[in-house]
């Protein structure tokens, strides 16, 4: 189901230039604050239910303070097991909606009682007047204590009943229950508070004080929501003066954008075309372009060259490989089209398919050193790497010192490198495996640190690189063993593993013999 939405929501999606976006996104912050006044409500229900926490919180403190106080109370302490229980702590939630909750009419004025208050709540109500006062003060909150006959002990209308009053009647029943009433006191003060919905309103939470089990008194709470618009109406030329200057910085912020991001973008688009069809100049970097944009100029520069250099490379490297592979396959061929079309004695069959098997080495041995170069081509660096050199490399050399005299001056304690130990490994065992096949007997390896990298040169006593050679040593399938098989692959191999780690392998003059020097970036210290 989801598929096939985002299927028809792809199909029907309008092609949206890049200008328009950026209108629409500029002019929807522009009247954002008008929407804002749409929420206003969400944020004005909020309020009131915050008011009706608020009213909560005080109604249930001051009846946990009336239960402990209340003549003949029995105090029972719940214990920590209690305490850890599940259920034990239970939070009460507002259940006040402005836009389900009924409004009730004012709250009326406490009728005639039918008799006088219980003793016990007269009581309680002397004592707990200063704190119900010091509440009052502070909170703004109306607090009333009525008796379990729903009769003021403490507060406006004593001596008389609230016993009429739903909220009041549901808490004489043993639960809290809040409702909301009409204020009749209130009188508007700015022209926006008619957007207003509670501005008229006010909550009134009734609360029972259970006692040894029953319902001996109530706690009526009640207090107005907190005004929405009265800081706004307060700042309306303010909020007025904003609106323009926000208009204002909508139609500069266009220009730029159309300026800075738009055009430019526009223009390397063409650029990109240009390049994909194979020609086109770069264009300059806009003087009026962002900075990212300007940014992006410069890498797109950089990629159309490497981009240029690498299809260079193909084509190069699909020659090559083509030349490679057809002289095995010639002689292949051959071989088969005179084994079909003659008659030969067994030693002379047995020399072509000695030869047919060679060239399948040949073939199977490129078609490795082929997928090794590629693997080396997309090797990426590895973040953070911190290698000791002396282990790979010490490796490579025990591996090849029954061959060669080797003598390895790189110390034990030198500087760890960002480069993997098995391209060390790989890299240092190719130099002296070419090394012995050129015909060197002995090869010194030496290490030093110069600036922030660690360069290892390795020196033998072969006969060296030809002149003719050195710019082309590097090339994929250049080799002088072609003839003992060789494929021309291991020094490239080399080189495209180091460059995968910002590493790099040249070959560096020698007096005697060939000389190569390996420059390994140093590990970042903690």
């Amino acid at each position: 189901m989801i598929q096939r939405l985002r299927a028809v929501v792809r199909a029907h999606w309008p092609a949206l230039r890049l200008r328009t976006i950026l209108v629409s996104v500029l002019i929807f912050a522009g009247i954002l604050p008008g929407l804002s006044a749409i929420f206003l409500r969400v944020y004005e229900n909020t309020l009131v239910r915050q008011t009706e926490a608020e009213l909560i919180a005080q109604a249930a403190t001051l009846t946990a303070v009336a239960e402990a106080d209340w003549p003949g109370a029995v105090a029972v302490s719940p214990g920590p097991a209690r305490r850890q229980a599940p259920g034990y702590y239970r939070p009460e939630p507002a259940t006040i909606d402005l836009g389900s909750t009924p409004v009730l009419p004012a709250r009326p004025a406490p009728a005639p009682a039918a008799g006088p208050p219980t003793a016990a709540a007269v009581q309680v109500a002397a004592r707990l007047d200063p704190v119900m006062e010091a509440t009052s003060r502070t909170t703004l909150a109306s607090i009333l204590l009525l008796d379990r006959n729903g009769v003021v002990v403490r507060g406006q209308g004593l001596g008389r009943s609230l016993a009429a009053l739903p909220e009041v009647g549901v808490a004489l029943s043993g639960a809290p229950e809040t409702v909301l009433r009409r204020n009749d006191s209130y009188h508007p003060r700015y022209s926006m508070e008619w957007l207003s919905r509670a501005s008229a309103l006010r909550i009134h939470h009734a609360r029972p004080v259970m006692v040894n089990g029953r319902v001996e008194a109530v706690v009526l709470a009640s207090r107005s929501p907190r005004a929405l618009f009265k800081g706004i109406y307060q700042d309306r030329i303010k909020i007025g003066l904003g609106i323009v200057g926000t208009l204002g910085a909508l139609a500069l912020l266009a220009v730029l954008v159309s300026r800075g991001i738009a055009r430019p973008i526009e223009a390397l688009s063409r650029a990109t075309r240009d390049v994909a069809t194979g020609g086109g100049p770069l264009p300059p970097t806009p003087a009026t372009a962002a900075v990212e944009i300007r940014t992006l100029y410069e890498d797109f520069g950089h990629m159309a060259q490497a981009v240029d250099r690498r299809s260079r490379y193909l084509r190069d490297f699909a020659a090559a490989v083509s030349h490679e592979f057809k002289t095995p396959l010639a002689g292949i061929q051959g071989a088969v089209e005179l084994l079909q079309d003659h008659e030969m004695a067994p030693a002379e069959r047995r020399r072509f398919l000695d030869n047919i098997a060679a060239d399948g080495r040949r073939l199977s041995a490129l078609v490795t050193r082929l997928l090794d170069l590629a693997r080396a081509d997309m090797a990426r660096p590895e973040a953070g790497l911190s290698v000791d050199p002396h282990p790979p490399v010490t490796k490579a050399v025990d591996a090849r010192c029954d061959r060669l005299a080797i003598v390895n001056r790189l110390a034990e304690d030198a500087p760890r490198v960002a480069v993997p130990a098995s391209t060390l490994e790989m890299v240092v065992s190719t130099l002296l495996e070419n090394s012995r096949q050129a015909g060197a007997a002995a090869v010194t390896l030496d290490a030093a640190v110069v600036a922030d990298r660690l360069v290892l040169t390795l020196t033998d006593d072969g006969p060296g690189v030809a002149p003719a050679d050195a710019r082309r040593i590097f090339e994929p399938f250049f080799t002088t063993r072609r003839g003992e098989g060789g494929a021309g692959l291991g020094l490239s191999i080399a080189r495209a593993l180091l460059a995968a780690n910002q590493a790099t392998l040249d070959l560096t003059p020698s007096t005697s013999g060939a000389a190569f020097e390996l420059s390994l970036p140093l590990a970042e210290t903690a």
